[in-house]
C-alpha cells in the first residue's frame, strides 16, 4: 500500500472528484461512515460518545460520524471548537445535515472550553478526535492546543479521525509538539508517513477506502507499507494434487562449532514457511547437532577448518555443484562464523552461482571491504543486515545508518542492484530501483539471539515457493516474521521470548494474515 504525503492526499481527493466524478461530499460521507463502523466494531459497549470537532474537513468527518452514531442508537455529544458561521464548504454542509436533536456545544475560547457544557462532552465514555487532520502543519496553539490538552487528561478511549490532532502527517521522526492521545486511528485511502513511522497510537491504525480508485493514488515518495491484506494471496489454499516438489528446495549453508543452532533454525524456518524441502550443509563436526534439531531437516557435511568452520576445501571435486543441483534457493550465513578462510569460501560461493541467494549474518560480514563483489544484476540476491552489518557494508557508523535508515537501505540496494532487508524497528525492504516497503509488525521481545536466522529461513522458504514474485515473497517473509513475533509475545511475554518461539507461532501468524485478506479495514499498525 502506497504511503503518500499530505499534499499528495489532497491531490488524490481532487483527482477523485474532478477526473472520476466522485463528489467531495461523498468522500466525506464515506469517511465519517468508516469512523462509525470501526468505532462500533472496536468499542461495541460504548453508549455515550463525545465528538470534538474543528472547523475544517476533519471536523466535517466528525459531523458525519455524529449523525451516523445517533442513527445507530448511540447517545451523541458534539463539541465544536468554532463559531458555526466559520465553517466552509463541505464541513458547513455536513453541519447543516446534523439532526435537530444533536445540539452542538460551541467553544470559541479557552474559557468556554473549560465550561460545564464543553466538559460534559469531554466526559463521554468514548471520545472521537476530529479537531485537526493530516493537512495541519504544527505547531498547534490557542484553543486547539487547550482542546488537545483536555483530551489527554481524560481516561476514555480516544479514536482519531485521520490522525491524532497536532501531529505532523509528513514526519518520519518522533513528533515534537503536543499531540492528542490516541487509542486507535482511522485514516482514509492511503497512509501518510507519520501513520507508519510515528507511533501515534497505542492501538491499531487502519486505512478505510472511501471511494478513490487505485489509479488516482499517486506518490512520489517511493515508499509503501506492507499489509496483511496484500500478502494474503500468497498464502492461498494449495491444490489438492500438491507435492513437495512444487514448493521448492532450500539449501542453507552455515553453522560452525558453537553456532550450529543458527543454521538449524534457518533450515527449520524455511520448512515451516512452506518450502517443500530443506537441507542444511554445515561443518562436519556439527552435523549431528544440526541433524538432531528436527527430523524433517536433511543435512550434508562439508569439509572444515581446524576451528570447526566451513573450509575453502568444501567445494572440491564438484561438491558444491552437486549440492546445488535441484535447489531453488540458497541461504548463506547463519552461524557460519567470521573465520577468514570461511569468509573467502562465502565470497566464492555467493559470486559463482546464479541460484537465488539470501545472504545474512557472517555471510554478510564476509563482504566487509569486498562490497564490489556484491552485485545482484541479472540474478536474485537478497541481503538481510541488522544496522551493525549494514554499517560495515556501507562503510558508515551504526549511528549514521540509524539516522537515515531509508537512505542507507535505498542507496545500497540501488548501487548493488539487490534487495536489502534492513532489520530493526520498522524493518525496511529496499528494491534495486529504490522503492521501499516498510514493515509494522514485530516487538521488542524479538531482540534476542536467533530471530534473524528465523527471518533468513522465512525469506528463503517463501522465495522457494514464489520464485517469480521476489519482492512480494520477501515482504511476506518480513511481515510474517514480525507477526509471528507478535503472536509469540502474546504467549510468552517480551522478556521470556526466544527465537524458536517464533517457529511455533508461524501457524497462527499465517492464519491471521489469511484472515486479513477478507477484512474491510486494512490494518497498518497495532
Amino acid at each position: 500500500m502506497k504511503i503518500v504525503t499530505a499534499a499528495e492526499m489532497r491531490d488524490i481527493d481532487r483527482i477523485t472528484t474532478e477526473n472520476f466524478g466522485v463528489p467531495s461530499l461523498t468522500l466525506m460521507e464515506n469517511a465519517g461512515s468508516a469512523v462509525v463502523e470501526f468505532t462500533l466494531q472496536r468499542y461495541p459497549q460504548a453508549q455515550r460518545l463525545g465528538l470534538i470537532c474543528g472547523k475544517g474537513n476533519n471536523g466535517g468527518d466528525g459531523f458525519v460520524a455524529a449523525r451516523k452514531l445517533q442513527e445507530a442508537g448511540r447517545e451523541v455529544a458534539l463539541l465544536l471548537l468554532a463559531n458555526p458561521s466559520d465553517l466552509r464548504n463541505d464541513a458547513a454542509e455536513m453541519y447543516r445535515r446534523l439532526p435537530s436533536n444533536i445540539v452542538p456545544v460551541t467553544a470559541y475560547s479557552v474559557e468556554e472550553l473549560k465550561g460545564r457544557s464543553a466538559q460534559a462532552v469531554l466526559s463521554a465514555d468514548t471520545l472521537i478526535d476530529a479537531v485537526l487532520g493530516t493537512g495541519f502543519k504544527p505547531p498547534v496553539g490557542g484553543l486547539y492546543l487547550e482542546a488537545i490538552r483536555a483530551i489527554n487528561l481524560r481516561e476514555a478511549p480516544v479514536i482519531s479521525v485521520d490522525i491524532p490532532s497536532g501531529a505532523n502527517a509528513d514526519d518520519v521522526k518522533d513528533q515534537t509538539g503536543l499531540v492528542a492521545r490516541s487509542d486507535a486511528i482511522v485514516t482514509f485511502t492511503a497512509p501518510r508517513p507519520a501513520h507508519v513511522f510515528g507511533r501515534l497510537t497505542s492501538g491499531p491504525t487502519v486505512v478505510a477506502s472511501i471511494g478513490s480508485p487505485g489509479s488516482a493514488i499517486r506518490s512520489a515518495l517511493q515508499m509503501n507499507v506492507i499489509t496483511g491484506r496484500e500478502l494474503a494471496k500468497l498464502l492461498a489454499p494449495r491444490p489438492r494434487d500438491s507435492n513437495k516438489g512444487m514448493y521448492g528446495h532450500v539449501l542453507v549453508i552455515g553453522g560452525s562449532i558453537g553456532k550450529s543452532g543458527a543454521a538449524a533454525m534457518a533450515g527449520m524456518s524455511a520448512l515451516r514457511s512452506g518450502a517443500g524441502l530443506s537441507t542444511v550443509a554445515t561443518a562436519k563436526s556439527v552435523l549431528a547437532t544440526v541433524a538432531g534439531f528436527h527430523p524433517e531437516l536433511m543435512t550434508e557435511s562439508l569439509q572444515e577448518t581446524e576451528a570447526g568452520t566451513i573450509s575453502l576445501r568444501a567445494p572440491e571435486y564438484g561438491r558444491m555443484d552437486s549440492l546445488l543441483q535441484g535447489k531453488t534457493v540458497l541461504a548463506i550465513g547463519p552461524g557460519i562464523s567470521r573465520n577468514e578462510e570461511t569468509a573467502q569460501f562465502v565470497r566464492n560461493i555467493a559470486t559463482r552461482y546464479l541460484t537465488p541467494i539470501v545472504l545474512d549474518a557472517d555471510g554478510l560480514n564476509a563482504f566487509q571491504g569486498h562490497t564490489e563483489k556484491l552485485n545482484g544484476k541479472g540474478r536474485v540476491l537478497v541481503i538481510t543486515p541488522h544496522p551493525g552489518e549494514m554499517a560495515r557494508l556501507a562503510g558508515k557508523s551504526v549511528t549514521e545508518v540509524q539516522a537515515d535508515r531509508l537512505g542507507a537501505a535505498r542507496t545500497f540496494a540501488r548501487d548493488h542492484q539487490l534487495v536489502v532487508v534492513l532489520k530493526g524497528d520498522r524493518t525496511l525492504v529496499a528494491a534495486p530501483d529504490g522503492e521501499v516497503w516498510v514493515n509494522t509488525t514485530g516487538n521488542p521481545g524479538m531482540a534476542t539471539g536467533g530471530t534473524g536466522d528465523i527471518l533468513t529461513g522465512m525469506v528463503a522458504g517463501l522465495l522457494a515457493q514464489h520464485p517469480k514474485q521476489v519482492l512480494e515473497a520477501v515482504c511476506a517473509a518480513v511481515y510474517l516474521h514480525g507477526a509471528a513475533g507478535d503472536v509469540a509475545c502474546e504467549w510468552m511475554g517480551e522478556h521470556s521470548l526466544v527465537a524458536t518461539d517464533l517457529i511455533s507461532a508461524f501457524p497462527e501468524a499465517f492464519r491471521r494474515v489469511r484472515l486479513a485478506g477478507d477484512r474491510k479495514f486494512v490494518s497498518i499498525a497495532g
